[in-house]
């Protein structure tokens, strides 16, 4: 059964919602809600979010990525105290009203209680402010049935995807090393040589597919970790990067996440990066964001995490990665047909002999 939509209907509504629709709660953030049509009943586009202080500037990326969304009206949300709120709620006022876009309510919230930037009326907007409860209110209660979650704030967020440590740790490394003993043999093992990254290519797009299209649920380790091989080839990668689409994306949220979190550092870089691509693509900024950081901290020349990384600082519209994927046949006739060095990546983890041996 589908859910019943969240109405934006009070102040207690807005920041009741605003933890699920960043999937945590927020603490010194500023958060637009930005929607097109009739007040907050039309469509929800786009939810940002920025840390406090906003610096100087950064706000003027705003306007660019509502227009490219056709927003009609805005929500703004302030947390934390109002020095730090004031001066960033007055930026975003002022951007957009020059902008002809109009914001049908701008609150603090601090502690259990919030304030109006919006509302004059001192009877239901008083100096001190109105209590509030982000946990236990109607909104809460709605989205939790629904099956929505909130963590407790971004770093709760970031452990989710944080590398797994202790025993599960050595196990994966363990099976890292069998996995690359495995694949040595299979390529030294190939009658032809010509045909080995014909061979590698075809069986790796085939795992990917299985493991999309699988029951689901948390990979053995040994599949987990040949995928992480499977990955370092680009024309692997961006077969999973094009097999994304509304239906699949929080299976493939799940699946990159679980990955991130379980390869050995060096394999971690594709993983992620599909985590990002997926979580953004969702419309989940803030997972996106912390993926591409994963990525980046384990290879910062990695182009796919630069290139979300750039997308996001930007505040590109996660439509373009609806709109601009080609699909695995426009791959196939791009890339043409697989080639010894599209293996090389992967070539270079194996003759890692720091990971694979110590």
């Amino acid at each position: 059964m589908t859910p019943s939509p969240i109405l934006l209907t009070s102040p207690d509504d807005i920041l009741g919602a605003v933890p699920y629709l960043l999937g945590f709660h927020p603490a010194e953030s500023l958060v637009v809600i930005a929607f097109s049509g009739r007040g907050a009943r039309g469509r929800l586009r786009v939810t940002t979010r920025w840390d406090l202080p906003v610096p100087a500037g950064a706000l003027d990326r705003l306007v660019p990525l509502l227009r490219r969304e056709q927003v009609t009206h805005t929500i703004l949300a302030g947390f934390g105290d109002g020095a730090l709120v004031t001066p960033a709620v007055d930026d975003a006022l002022r951007l957009l009203s020059g902008a002809g876009i109009g914001v049908i309510e701008a609150l603090r919230a601090e502690g259990s209680r919030y304030w109006s930037y919006v509302c004059t009326q001192v009877e239901c907007c008083p100096p001190e402010g109105r209590p509030y409860d982000a946990v236990a209110g109607q909104v809460a209660a709605q989205a939790t049935i629904g099956g929505l979650v909130a963590l407790p704030g971004r770093e709760s967020l970031e452990r989710s995807v944080a590398p797994v440590r202790g025993a599960a740790r050595a196990g994966m490394r363990e099976v890292t090393r069998l996995v690359a003993a495995h694949v040595r043999s299979r390529l030294a093992g190939t009658p032809d040589p010509q045909e080995v990254p014909r061979e590698f290519v075809a069986e790796a797009l085939a795992r990917v597919r299985r493991s999309l299209e699988g029951p689901g649920g948390r990979l053995p380790d040994d599949e987990a970790a040949r995928l992480g091989f499977d990955l370092a080839v680009i024309r692997v990668r961006d077969e999973a990067w094009t097999l994304m689409s509304d239906d699949t994306q929080d299976t493939h949220v799940a699946l990159w996440a679980d990955l991130t979190r379980r390869l050995e550092p060096p394999f971690v870089p594709p993983a992620a990066s599909l985590l990002g691509a997926a979580a953004w693509r969702r419309g989940d900024c803030a997972l996106a964001g912390i993926a591409v950081e994963r990525a980046l901290a384990a290879d910062p020349s990695y182009s796919m995490a630069n290139l979300l990384a750039q997308g996001l600082q930007q505040l590109v519209s996660p439509e373009i990665l609806r709109r601009r994927m080609p699909t695995p046949e426009e791959l196939d006739a791009s890339m043409g047909p697989p080639r010894m060095e599209w293996l090389h990546p992967m070539l270079g983890l194996l003759d890692d002999h720091t990971l694979l041996t110590s």
